[in-house]
C-alpha cells in the first residue's frame, strides 16, 4: 500500500522523523515532495495529496500542519478524500474504520508527543476499512452526494 505525506513549513520537523520511522517499518512512503519554506501554504499540500490519494486507489494519506484542521479542511474539499483530523489514537481508529478516512491530518503543535503520533499513524495505517453496514451506508450518502454534487 503506497502512503503519500506533505507537510506544511509548521509540520516539517515531524514529518522527517515520521518519515523516517514509517521507512524503517518497511512501508511505501512518498513524500509528496512541495518544498517547504517560511510562506508555504497548507492548501497546497492538502490538493495535491489528496489527488494523489484519490487517483491512486487503495493509498493513504498524512498531512501535518500546526494543528491539522487547516490540512484537514482543505483535504476534505478533493473529491474522493476522507480526511479525519486526529489527536488520539481513537480518532485515527473511528475516522478509518467508521467513517471510512483515507486520509489523516495531525497537528505538530497539538500532538507533540512523538510517541502518541506513532500510535496514532499504526492505528491509521492498520485499522482495518469499514465493513459494518450501518459505516458503509454513511460513506456511501458522501460518497454519492459527491458524486452528485462535485
Amino acid at each position: 500500500m503506497k502512503i503519500y505525506i506533505g507537510c506544511d513549513h509548521r509540520g516539517l520537523e515531524l514529518k522527517k522523523r515520521l518519515m523516517f520511522y514509517l521507512k524503517a517499518n518497511e512501508l511505501d512512503i512518498e513524500d509528496i515532495g512541495l518544498p517547504n519554506n517560511d510562506t508555504d501554504d497548507y492548501p497546497d499540500f492538502a490538493f495535491l495529496l489528496g489527488r494523489l490519494v484519490s487517483n491512486n486507489k487503495g493509498s493513504l494519506g498524512i498531512l501535518i500542519c500546526g494543528s491539522g484542521i487547516g490540512m484537514s479542511i482543505a483535504a476534505n474539499k478533493v473529491k474522493g478524500v476522507r480526511c479525519v483530523r486526529a489527536t488520539s489514537v481513537d480518532d485515527a481508529f473511528t475516522g478509518k474504520n467508521h467513517n471510512g478516512a483515507n486520509v489523516i491530518a495531525i497537528g505538530s503543535d497539538t500532538t507533540p508527543d512523538f510517541d502518541l503520533v506513532k500510535e496514532i499513524i499504526d492505528t491509521f495505517i492498520n485499522t482495518k476499512p469499514a465493513s459494518e453496514e450501518r459505516h458503509l451506508k454513511r460513506i456511501n450518502a458522501i460518497i454519492n452526494y459527491e458524486e452528485e454534487n462535485l
